[in-house]
Order: structure tokens, then sequence, then C-alpha cells
């Protein structure tokens, strides 16, 4: 069976999970020393980002579901580095001589997943190459679970994944974060910023209530020193609270001219 285009009803799914998404509370200080963990490394994912245009944070959850963060490991499936990949895929770098550096490994892997050809970053296209890195199985025969993968850690799981290759348990439980989850975590805590369009969303300075505003104000609201009321209008105090969080003023606002 062929994998799933990212369909607009796909990317809608995936809009309404991350939306919805809410840790576990018993889950909370594990998923934080998560992002920590990640964080501490991530001029490490920067460097792979740079060479593959896939986004860090990106790349960082998938070394945590690969390999728990062990450097000592080929992205690809967790391996160890000092041979090619034995998993699926095996065989992996072919080009070069073991040991091999995390970051050729790294850069290996997200070739063979073709996401240097990936052009725009959207917040759907992240959850769509993060689901399909992992494989399809979840989405195509179990569509009864969502990807443990993704969503593990959050509401939106609770049992059912692959304990083996080919080998489904309906009652196994997943003991990682999901990488949604660490994403999200990520932009709650102000690391990220990810919008439904793309990687770097374009917000303007009004006077009046503007569609999707009320989505940045509530993301400014996560930073340290910044209370805004939530009400759309993205006006002088969002505005403000904009070049606090990021040097520099809405666009359109009278003040980037001054």
């Amino acid at each position: 069976m062929p994998k799933p285009g990212l369909t607009g009803a796909l990317a809608q799914e995936y809009r309404d999970l991350y939306q919805s998404c809410e840790v576990l509370p018993q889950k909370f200080e594990e998923v934080d020393d998560t992002v920590e963990s990640l964080l501490s490394n991530k001029d490490r994912y920067e460097a792979v980002s740079d060479m593959t245009n896939a986004p860090w944070y990106f790349i960082a959850a998938i070394h945590n579901m690969e390999s728990g963060q062990d450097f000592s490991c080929h992205l690809h499936n967790g391996d160890p580095l000092d041979e090619r990949t034995v998993h699926v895929p095996a065989g992996r770098p072919k080009k070069g001589t073991p040991p091999f550096t995390w970051e050729e490994s790294a850069f290996d892997a997200l070739r063979l997943r073709g996401v240097s050809r990936v052009r725009e970053w959207s917040l759907e296209r992240v959850l769509y190459e993060l689901e399909g890195y992992n494989g399809w199985g979840y989405r195509l025969y179990h569509p009864h679970v969502l990807s443990p993968y993704l969503w593990s850690f959050s509401n939106h799981y609770k049992s059912g994944k692959y304990t083996a290759d080919g080998r489904w348990s309906d009652t196994a439980k997943s003991k990682q974060c999901g990488s949604a989850v660490i994403i999200r975590r990520l932009e709650e805590r102000g690391e990220i910023l990810l919008n439904e369009s793309g990687n770097e969303p374009i917000f303007f300075y009004s006077t009046q209530a503007v569609a999707g505003s009320e989505n940045l104000q509530k993301f400014l609201n996560g930073i340290d020193g910044i209370t805004l009321r939530v009400d759309g209008w993205p006006g002088k105090k969002t505005s403000e609270a904009v070049k606090k969080a990021f040097g520099f003023y809405l666009k359109g606002d009278p003040r980037n001219d001054a």
C-alpha cells in the first residue's frame, strides 16, 4: 500500500491534533527533562540542519526517538556508529569507513529520507515527515491508534504499538516521549515558533482583529515578562511584545520606519 500524501484533510488532522495536544500530568517532568537535554545539544542539531535544510528541532526529535539522544548511534535506527547499520535501513551509510561520526550518519539518514527537497517546513510538513520517518504502519493498518512516535505522553495516546518489525500489540505502551509532544513543548517554552503555513509566519500590525493573531498572542504570553490580552487585535501592545521577544516590531508598525 502506498504511503499517504500530505492532503488538505491530513494537514487539517495534524493541525487539530497539535492544537489540542496536552502533556499527561504525570509526564510533565520527564518531558521537560527531555527538552532540556535536547536544547543542551542544539548546536549539533543546527550543524546538521545547515547541511540538510531540515529544522534543528525536527532532527532533535528524531534523535530522541531513535536512540534516546545517544550520539554514539546512527540517526537511521539507533544502531552503533562503529559499523554500518544492521537494522532497517541496513548497510548505511554506503560510503565512508566506520566508525562514522554522528553528523555523517545524520546527514546520510536525512538525505535518504529526502528531507533536503522539502522547501517549506510548515507544522503540517514537520509532523508528516516525522510520522513517515517511523513508518506508516499505524495509519495504514492500525488506524484506531495514533502513532506514539508523535503523540506518546499526550492525551492523544493510550496504548498500542509495534513491539518489533511487523509485530503488533494493542496492550503494549510506548515508554518514549512522542516527537510532536517534544516540538509542542519547545514551542510552549518559546524556543521555536511554528505556524500552519510556513516556517517563518508573517503577522501584520493592525488596529482591527486579524484571524490567527490569537495564536500569536498566546505564544507571546508564554515568554517571561509578557502579558497580553488574547483578543486577536495585533496592535501596539502585541507589536511591542514581538519587539521584546524577537527584536523587531510587527510588519506594518509605523515604528519600524522611525
